[in-house]
């Protein structure tokens, strides 16, 4: 069993197309529809076409094999054995069509095949014979008249077939390699998805983004140069070529590139970096041309390339030489960026949430020289996203936004829309029209850890370690001055979670002291010093505790300067690396001498944490043994109940705005 602390999360209709206007935009997905384009054939479709070709001229031929088998055997006789037969009395029938003579004699059920005179009539061919007309007349005479299409497709099929059969098999090989040629030819075009500035149901507007009211500030003066250039140009202004939006995954960057091209009310071309880089060289910077292209003749259009990390990492890193693909490609993108004029009216946007490694010429001037950083959004900024995303969902009369915006902090926009779209699910999962308050408050949870694992079965001795571990994180952490104060806990497993306790910050904030980080290593020990103090033995459930623990202590010494035996140096990078050309080499930039100091004050700190969390717990043993007995009974405390407990045992409450976790 494992017990692991969860953070919440930080960081985290009319058809158009300017070149090939044959061709209208799917109005599914996000980003926009994809202009249709041929299926490449592939060498296993090729083969595939080739074994299904030969089945079916094995299967007319076995046909005709069968057909040939089942008509009646055919034998040759000369004129004179039939005349022969005819006065013998053997013959009881002759079919005559033009000089081919088709004989049934009595003793067999063969045919016989006779030729006579093609200017003689049978009559007169078999009197030659000695046949006289009393002897003929006792023969069944039949005259067909003679059919040349029938004769000709009876002796020439047999030949016919195969000939016809390796016709079609090379007119349709050659339509197989016909088309990969095609293929070949435009493997060079962009695949950027292009929304239609007229497709009302895939436009985004400034209104249907909440928060980032600075970025919507920086990002208007675009809008107003896509609407009226003029304006600038004759002032001499120039409006920046590209636009460089940065953030934590989920802050909406692609959604306001997306309501930048709706409010200008231009085409929009979205790709992502990846999109550009294959395993040929040069099909990734013959894709970039093809798409400034067809944006110059689009103009105003806005470009969007997604994740430009992908594409856009420092040049000279050790990763692949000097003439990679991925290297030819960024080079294509600096070239049309900076071959761009003011007349041109495309803008360039781009997102990444790793700024830190793009390359220097991507960062300046006349390329992005506008950057926009989007934050995580506020307790107010979440009310409003969680406003936009209830639009569509019946609310019951009890929810308040409100509360859970303040019980949410660290959520981005994504997660806000998954918060209120398992909300939904969990309403309509007990069959109900309406999405309450109760319903919210669980997605919460649901989000942070992951669904409740009620069918998990645990023996009562594991229970009581959980109880423990909980307890020991929530007394900690009600108890110590710069702590946050506890909210709820539960010994419910959750995701990877046993158990887990959520503490609620007096206020949010964008700054740490020190004392909060001491404090918050005291509480993360918490359920590790509980249970060695119990059991006298601790179990791999402080397993992610002791990790968390560890980093921030690590964080502290080295990045932070909060080590008074170190002093104020930031020794490591953002990756705990030194930094080469925007990547992190993984080697360390200072001696073994401080390495080691480093690694003993993150001891120091961490052995100075686990004490001051057991002496809380022993301090106020008569509390943390009545949360304990109530886990084990209830399984979850809510926070008046825990506050109750706290008062019953003197501890005195704090202020609870917002929601943390700690598992």
């Amino acid at each position: 069993m494992q017990h692991k602390s969860s953070q919440p999360k930080k960081g985290g209709k009319a058809p158009f197309s300017p070149r090939r206007p044959q061709m209208p935009l799917s109005p599914k997905g996000q980003g926009g529809g994809k202009s249709p384009r041929k299926t490449p054939v592939t060498g296993s479709q090729f083969a595939n076409n080739i074994i299904g070709t030969v089945l079916i001229f094995a299967v007319l031929m076995s046909l005709y094999s069968f057909l040939s088998g089942t008509m009646k055997e055919e034998k040759d006789m000369t004129l004179s054995e039939l005349a022969a037969d005819v006065r013998g009395g053997t013959v009881t029938s002759i079919d005559v069509e033009g000089d081919v003579l088709t004989v049934m004699r009595v003793e067999d059920e063969a045919t016989y095949t006779a030729k006579k005179e093609a200017e003689t009539s049978l009559s007169e061919s078999l009197a030659l014979y000695g046949v006289t007309p009393e002897q003929l007349s006792a023969v069944k005479l039949t005259v067909k008249d003679p059919s040349g299409f029938a004769f000709w497709a009876l002796n020439l099929l047999p030949f016919l077939l195969p000939v016809l059969f390796l016709v079609f098999l090379v007119w349709y090989m050659s339509r197989q390699v016909k088309g990969a040629g095609m293929q070949a030819m435009s493997f060079g075009q962009s695949n950027a998805r292009i929304i239609d500035p007229n497709d009302k149901n895939q436009q985004v507007r400034f209104k249907d983004v909440a928060g980032v009211k600075e970025a919507k500030e920086e990002l208007t003066e675009i809008v107003d140069f896509l609407k009226n250039p003029k304006k600038f140009l004759d002032i001499g202004a120039r409006v920046p070529k590209g636009v460089l939006l940065m953030g934590a995954p989920g802050t909406g960057k692609t959604l306001l590139a997306r309501a930048v091209a709706g409010e200008a009310n231009v085409p929009f071309f979205i790709i992502s970096g990846s999109e550009f880089v294959e395993m040929f060289v040069g099909v990734g910077a013959s894709r970039v041309r093809d798409l400034f292209k067809m944006a110059k003749r689009a103009a105003p259009a806005i470009i969007f390339i997604d994740e430009i990390d992908a594409v856009g990492r420092a040049r000279g890193a050790g990763m692949g030489g000097g003439n990679d693909e991925r290297e030819q490609t960024l080079n294509q993108i600096l070239v049309e960026m900076d071959g761009f004029e003011p007349q041109e009216k495309v803008i360039v946007m781009a997102a990444t949430n790793r700024p830190d490694v793009l390359d220097p010429a991507l960062l300046r001037p006349g390329r992005f020289d506008r950057r926009v950083v989007l934050d995580l959004p506020d307790r107010a900024d979440r009310e409003e996203i969680l406003g936009i995303h209830a639009r569509k969902k019946p609310l019951a009369e009890d929810v308040n936004m409100k509360v859970i915006a303040e019980r949410t902090p660290g959520f981005s926009g994504a997660d806000l829309y998954s918060l209120m779209n398992e909300g939904a699910i969990l309403a309509a999962r007990e069959a109900r029209t309406q999405v309450a308050q109760f319903d919210l408050i669980r997605s919460i949870e649901k989000v942070m850890l992951g669904p409740e694992r009620k069918s998990r079965v645990i023996s009562p001795k594991e229970k009581k370690i959980t109880a423990c571990h909980e307890a020991g994180h929530a007394i900690v952490a009600s108890v110590l001055p710069d702590a946050d104060p506890v909210h709820k806990i539960s010994i419910i497993a959750r995701g990877h979670a046993g158990g887990y306790t959520l503490k609620l910050p007096v206020e949010e904030r964008k700054l740490q002291s020190r004392k909060e980080f001491l404090d918050d290593l005291a509480v993360s020990l918490g359920g590790y010093a509980a249970e060695e103090m119990n059991f006298g033995d601790v179990t791999t459930g402080p397993s992610h505790d002791l990790a968390v623990a560890a980093a921030l202590a690590r964080d502290m010494v080295a990045r932070y300067g909060m080590s008074e035996a170190i002093g104020p140096v930031a020794f490591e990078g953002r990756r705990g690396g030194r930094i080469v050309f925007g990547q992190d080499t993984g080697e360390n930039d200072y001696s073994e001498q401080i390495a080691a100091k480093i690694d003993g004050e993150v001891t120091v700190m961490i052995t100075e944490a686990l004490r001051r969390a057991k002496e809380t717990i022993t301090t106020h043993k008569r509390a943390f043994d009545a949360i304990v007995a109530r886990l084990l009974d209830a399984e979850t405390i809510e926070r008046e109940e825990y506050e109750q407990i706290l008062i019953a045992h003197g501890i005195a409450l704090k202020k609870a705005e917002e929601i943390d976790i700690v598992a």
